[in-house]
């Protein structure tokens, strides 16, 4: 018998949060999954694994991963000097949230200006009726 825990290996719910994150971050600086798999030595489809969370980073992996990213690695894990709610997380989950970021980071900064201005108002709550 090895010894080793069997379960060590195993992907888990932080490892899909990781990726994620990474992936977010990656969207947000503009940087393809075939840039920053050749940062750290992998392919494409290897980055693709890790921010869908069916592969683990390593840690190595992980401190280049930030670097390229120009992220500190705790942002990676998640920050929880953010009032105890991993922020990014949660805005990946709205549906469609991945759609946009890939979308918004594609367009020229000066279209990403004017769709901020139509989005600011359309994200405010409606006026409640009778008010």
């Amino acid at each position: 018998m090895s010894g080793r825990n069997p379960d060590a290996r195993r992907i888990t719910p932080m490892d899909a949060q990781v990726g994620a994150r990474v992936a977010a971050f990656r969207k947000a600086k503009g940087v393809s999954q075939t840039e920053l798999g050749q940062a750290i030595g992998v392919t494409f489809q290897q980055v693709q694994k890790y921010e869908k969370g069916t592969n683990r980073i390593s840690s190595a992996a992980l401190a280049v991963i930030a670097t390229r990213l120009e992220v500190p690695v705790t942002r990676l894990y998640g920050d929880p000097d953010e009032q105890g709610e991993d922020r990014i997380g949660q805005l990946l989950g709205a549906p469609g949230a991945l759609e946009l970021l890939d979308l918004y980071a594609a367009m020229p900064p000066e279209r990403r200006h004017a769709l901020l201005a139509v989005l600011r108002p359309a994200a405010e709550p409606p006026p409640e009726a009778g008010a």
